[in-house]
């Protein structure tokens, strides 16, 4: 099984940012991808940002392009949402999620191919 455990969420001002963390435990081997979702109050939730493991390509949703930075630690098995620029609807509650398998785009937009979630972090930006 994997364990995946978010940090770094908060409440800001608009224009400012925030390190969301994400750190992954138990059965991470072989080829994987991390991801982040946001679910705003009211909507369902969407893709944000995701990055290969094996080859650290990185993927947007384009409502963040250029604002978020998704990265990654290998040694501790962390994953990183950089998020600068913040915007009052950025508000959502933050997911980590993991796939192991194929990392294509149209494949890591996709909730339902991942297969371990962690349990979400707020990030509340006001105006």
């Amino acid at each position: 099984q994997v364990q995946l455990v978010e940090s770094g969420g908060g409440l800001v001002q608009a224009g400012g940012s925030l390190r969301l963390s994400c750190a992954a435990s138990g059965r991470t081997f072989g080829s994987y991808s991390m991801g982040w979702f946001r679910q705003a109050s009211g909507k369902e939730r969407e893709f944000v940002a995701a990055i290969s493991w094996r080859t650290g390509t990185t993927y947007y949703a384009d409502s963040v392009k250029g604002r978020f930075t998704i990265s990654r630690d290998n040694a501790k098995n962390t994953v990183y949402l950089q998020m600068n620029s913040l915007k009052p609807e950025d508000t959502a509650v933050y997911y980590c999620a993991l796939r192991q398998g194929s990392s294509y785009y149209y494949i890591l937009i996709v909730e339902g191919n991942y297969g371990y979630w962690g349990q979400g972090t707020q990030v509340t930006v006001s105006s």
